[in-house]
């Protein structure tokens, strides 16, 4: 755990199913798949029109080839929703609500790139997780209190740095 934050769960006006969910990340390079709220958990009913993104600093996928903060989105502004497959739809935002949670920090490498890591921050529940590769099987969420070294996450990886949600070409270092 890494301590306190503020999150974000973001309600859209659409259903989602298994496999799907939005891109959120920290830095601009490198977006994870964070699973919709869309299984059933021993804690919660099925929600599949809630993703809980992230902390209000993360980056989410909106159309266009943009980002903008999670904390930036409101009731009608477009996101992207994307499934295991990378095919993408976009959706209207119903609703966002921002609450005080304790985070995890998860890592991951590239395997051609062993230098380069991404990091994420999320809510440390069990009903927050990704999106793992489709191997064929039915897609299931990996809940980030159970994430082990070695899962597969998908990611979306971007070549340049953001300025005000645009790709630019600039020196940039993100930390």
């Amino acid at each position: 755990m890494t301590g306190m934050g503020d999150r974000v769960c973001v309600d859209i006006c659409s259903l989602m199913k298994p496999g799907e969910g939005v891109l959120v990340r920290s830095f601009a390079r490198g977006l994870f798949l964070v699973h919709s709220e869309c299984s059933e958990s021993n804690y919660i009913a099925s929600r599949p029109f809630r993703v809980n993104a992230g902390p209000v600093h993360a980056y989410v996928a909106i159309p266009d080839g943009k980002t903008c903060y999670l904390s930036e989105l409101k009731t009608g502004k477009e996101i992207f929703v994307v499934d295991q497959n990378g095919i993408q739809r976009t959706a209207v935002v119903g609703r966002v609500k921002i609450e005080t949670r304790s985070l995890v920090i998860v890592t991951a490498k590239v395997d051609s790139d062993e230098e380069t890591c991404y990091s994420i921050l999320l809510q440390n529940a069990e009903t927050v997780g990704f999106v793992p590769p489709n191997k064929g099987n039915e897609a299931t969420a990996i809940p980030v209190t159970s994430l082990k070294v070695g899962d597969q996450v998908l990611l979306k990886l971007q070549g340049g740095a953001r300025h005000t949600g645009i790709e630019i070409q600039e020196f940039i270092i993100e930390k």
